[in-house]
């Protein structure tokens, strides 16, 4: 007896379809939110905090034609660029550190995944003993405590450069900032009582090394005390950015563009500038705080700005553990 082949194939289709209403889509998931590699014998861990967008029009220096142009290029939204909030630990061996704590209750649409994601890392904020901030803007800031304003990190000294807490933390800069900014003064500040309250909230003048292992330098301009820091282990080091840069698709070709966050526009640039080039120079791994996630990688530089290269996801291994084929 002949088979109806068409009755098969549509039978066929009618089970897989039914298959797949049985399995709904899982688009509010994604996966946790770190990546680890290895720095010399120094562990970093990224962590993912959230994400916002920026519009274009917060970049200065550049025709706004010719930033929807790039932003095309990389097949980047017109009107909205993402931009990741990322915060990093790093294991020495002797201390646990964090450095920048993401935006936290501060953005609860899209922030806030900071303690999960490093619980699904391995790590408990109980860990953390030493935190450095890269400058104390909200997006850096909010992770450090509950929306009561509780030390989300009690075990924690939190380090801030002398630059900005003479300047977040003064209540005369505060009462002579213009009426639209003071709210993010008084952030920062409830962000950091609960560590000055206990004794655990420290400044420091960069260059000057709170712990053996980082080395610190002003990186001014984004605000008044912006500051880089560095680790360095076995030939190998990485160093943690902070904001100098927030559009990569813009500000790597054209690393002479500000944004409107900046507080003094040309000192960034200047500082974006001579940190390219030493990273460019040295080879370090480079982290920054709003690069797409893990916000990892190496600089190279091109005929005009630099080019990124992020970090191959794969095992945590160090390059000795795995033969070389030849």
């Amino acid at each position: 007896m002949k088979k109806d082949t068409t009755a098969i194939a549509l039978s066929s289709l009618l089970l897989i379809s039914s298959a797949w209403a049985d399995a709904p889509a899982q688009i509010a998931q994604q996966v946790p939110g770190y990546y680890r590699l290895a720095v010399g014998q120094y562990e970093v861990t990224s962590l993912f905090d959230g994400y916002n967008d920026l519009s274009p029009s917060l970049l200065k220096g550049l025709s706004a034609n010719k930033i929807r142009e790039l932003l095309a290029e990389n097949k980047i939204n017109a009107e909205r660029m993402p931009t990741s909030f990322n915060a990093f630990l790093i294991n020495t061996g002797k201390h646990l550190v964090m450095i920048d704590s993401g935006a936290g209750h501060c953005v609860p649409q899209t922030a806030g995944k900071l303690l999960s994601n490093m619980e699904a890392s391995g790590y408990h904020p109980e860990q953390v003993d030493t935190i450095f901030l890269t400058h104390l803007h909200l997006d850096h800031v909010c992770g450090l405590s509950d929306v009561a304003g509780k030390a989300l990190f009690p075990n924690a000294t939190v380090y801030v450069p002398q630059g900005e807490a003479e300047y977040w933390l003064d209540p005369a800069k505060e009462a002579s900032a213009p009426e639209n900014a003071k709210a993010y003064f008084a952030i920062a500040q409830k962000a950091l009582s609960s560590y000055k309250a206990s004794g655990h909230l420290k400044t420091f003048v960069p260059p000057a090394s709170p712990i053996p292992e980082v080395q610190t330098a002003y990186a001014i301009g984004h605000t008044p005390g912006s500051t880089v820091y560095r680790f360095w282990s076995e030939g190998k080091a990485i160093t943690f950015i902070g904001d100098l840069i927030h559009a990569p698709a813009i500000q790597f070709p054209h690393p002479d563009v500000s944004i409107r966050f900046d507080a003094d526009a040309k000192n960034a640039i200047l500082s974006r500038t001579r940190e390219f080039n030493a990273l460019v120079k040295d080879g370090d791994w480079m982290a920054a705080a709003h690069l797409p996630f893990p916000g990892v990688g190496h600089l190279t530089a091109n005929h005009q700005g630099y080019s990124w290269n992020p970090a191959i996801y794969g095992p945590y291994r160090r390059a000795t553990d795995v033969p070389l084929l030849k």
